[in-house]
């Protein structure tokens, strides 16, 4: 368990995850003037809280063990796997949600009651704006956890 404790893998992108999901709400709080808390379990929006845990653990494992380590490797590839996945496939399914969603409202006469499908979830990638804040978030938090407990 001491181990666990020690890790900064392990805790350099939990804390990076859980950052980007409290500035969600804190953004939302900030700029739409309302609290929104389920912004804390949601995908989407700024900044990217995919982008900012796969940085932390990239940066807590560059730190760690060394850029040019078999481990820094992975962590980079498995990241900017998931990146690529966040702006492309998950952004396309959500716009893809986005244009189900207005059909279905502008069909809604000729769909009987009850039969209605469940509106789309719209809100799934991110923009590079959002990516390059929550690498950067990532990285940061990445830094600072490996210096307060590696």
């Amino acid at each position: 368990m001491n181990e666990l404790l020690k890790n900064t893998l392990f805790w350099a992108p939990l804390f990076a995850s859980m950052s980007a999901q409290i500035l969600k709400v804190l953004i939302i709080l900030l700029l739409d003037r309302r609290f929104d808390p389920d912004r804390l379990t949601e995908t989407g929006g700024m900044p990217s809280s995919h982008s900012a845990t796969v940085s932390a653990l990239a940066t807590a494992a560059g730190i760690t063990y060394g850029v040019g380590s078999p481990l820094f490797a992975i962590c980079m590839t498995f990241g900017l796997i998931v990146i690529y996945d966040a702006t492309g496939v998950r952004r396309a399914a959500g716009r893809h949600a986005e244009v189900l969603n207005t059909l279905v409202s502008e069909l809604a006469h000729l769909i009987e009651d009850g039969k209605r499908p469940e509106v789309l979830k719209t809100l799934l990638g991110h923009n590079y704006s959002q990516v390059f804040v929550g690498t950067l978030l990532g990285v940061l938090v990445g830094y600072l956890t490996t210096q307060a407990i590696g």
